[in-house]
């Protein structure tokens, strides 16, 4: 192979790379766009929104633990938390093995809002989806969770400065 054409592939790689990037930005765009018209359905900020979104995924949480997931201070998670209790979207409870302990978990009586809302996108994605084979979704499904990391990497590098 020349150095020509290494020249020629590096540009190639490069100008992908740049495409990639930009498609994440223009993806983190439209989900939060997405995210905010949800919310603003569902009569939540997009921070409550985001707080429930994390409790739905991977809750239930203990208050620490959600306000560390979601970036906050726990002084701001506890106005989020009860926004989101008066609105009937979360129970609080004690833990089991630690009366002094509480966790937070989602209603699952008032996920089906969200879901209703979420089911253009959902069906959106699972029609994309069926355009590639199942070692292609694998490859996509492993870039994007190393995207993730990625980014939790970058964020708790920004928390040391």
């Amino acid at each position: 192979m020349s150095s020509v054409q290494n020249v020629g592939d590096a540009r190639h790689r490069r100008r992908l790379t740049a495409r990639v990037k930009g498609s994440l930005r223009d993806v983190r765009g439209q989900l939060a766009l997405l995210n905010r018209k949800v919310g603003t359905h569902l009569e939540l900020k997009d921070i409550d929104f985001d707080c429930l979104d994390l409790v739905n995924s991977h809750g239930p949480l203990s208050p620490s633990a959600l306000a560390k997931q979601a970036g906050l201070h726990p002084a701001t998670l506890t106005g989020i938390l009860d926004r989101l209790e008066r609105g009937g979207w979360i129970l609080r409870e004690r833990a089991t093995g630690d009366r002094r302990a509480v966790v937070v978990r989602s209603r699952p009586e008032r996920l089906g809002e969200v879901y209703d809302l979420l089911s253009g996108m959902n069906t959106a994605v699972d029609n994309l989806c069926a355009d590639y084979t199942p070692d292609q979704l694998e490859l996509l499904a492993d870039f994007l969770d190393r995207v993730v990391i990625a980014g939790r990497e970058s964020a708790e590098g920004l928390d040391k400065d």
